[in-house]
């Protein structure tokens, strides 16, 4: 199983943290990176290699994350001569990639069984696999329901719950097949991509934990509750390893 972990971001939303590392590479807790934390789950989960996709301070994440055997993987990477959003760095990747992948952003704390996800992707046939997380939104005032500007309904501080795209995807190579080299894409644009040529993705139902590190508020939660989360996201023979490291 191969993974593509999205690496190249500036972490604007994150600075001051990123002003000096990588958003991968911000430490959780005392021993650990998000990168850190990611690769060790993959390798649990049976991945054999991975590919970085770099460009922002770059020359850092391939100082720490070196050719992977520290994980007992291989790692290869793709570097970006200008941004290319979230998809445009695989379409440089299209003779390296196997046929079905794993592709997840560089900044996401989760307790996602990542083996499981594409191996649901493998047997679905469709071209993504969105892994989903359920959120709850509760709009603070009474909310009208009007027809023709008559109020016909009225709910007092009603909540919406919908599921949100985790920044993990289960792919199949040939999604890639349409795109030039060097096009900027974000999953975004090609999920409407995909629903125009009537090829849906599908989603990943999940309901456990799952952290997006994209603004100080976030950082500062992962790093309070790190002694909790530790057990949760990596099992007990990868914790005694990278505290060993």
């Amino acid at each position: 199983m191969h993974a593509v972990i999205l690496a190249g971001g500036k972490g604007a939303r994150l600075k001051p943290y990123t002003t000096a590392l990588p958003k991968p590479l911000v430490p959780i807790g005392d021993n650990h990176s998000i990168l850190d934390i990611i690769l060790c789950q993959l390798s649990a989960g049976g991945f054999t290699s991975a590919t970085l996709a770099i460009n922002h301070l770059g020359r850092l994440i391939r100082a720490f994350a070196g050719d992977g055997s520290r994980w007992g993987m291989q790692i290869d990477y793709a570097e970006e001569s200008s941004p290319l959003s979230t998809v445009g760095p695989l379409f440089g990747l299209k003779d390296r990639l196997p046929e079905t992948f794993l592709v997840m952003n560089g900044d996401v704390l989760t307790n996602l069984n990542f083996a499981d996800l594409l191996t649901t992707h493998r047997r679905s046939g469709v071209p993504l696999t969105v892994a989903t997380s359920p959120r709850t939104t509760r709009i603070e005032f009474g909310v009208l329901t009007l027809e023709n500007r008559r109020v016909v309904g009225f709910t007092e501080k009603p909540s919406f719950t919908y599921r949100v795209s985790m920044g993990v995807y289960g792919m199949s190579r040939d999604t890639l097949q349409p795109y030039p080299v060097g096009r900027a894409l974000g999953f975004d644009q090609l999920i409407l991509d995909l629903i125009a040529r009537r090829q849906p993705p599908v989603s990943y139902d999940f309901g456990g934990f799952w952290l997006d590190i994209g603004r100080p508020d976030d950082y500062d939660e992962a790093n309070r509750d790190f002694a909790t989360l530790q057990e949760l996201l990596l099992p007990e023979p990868d914790r005694v390893l990278v505290e060993a490291r």
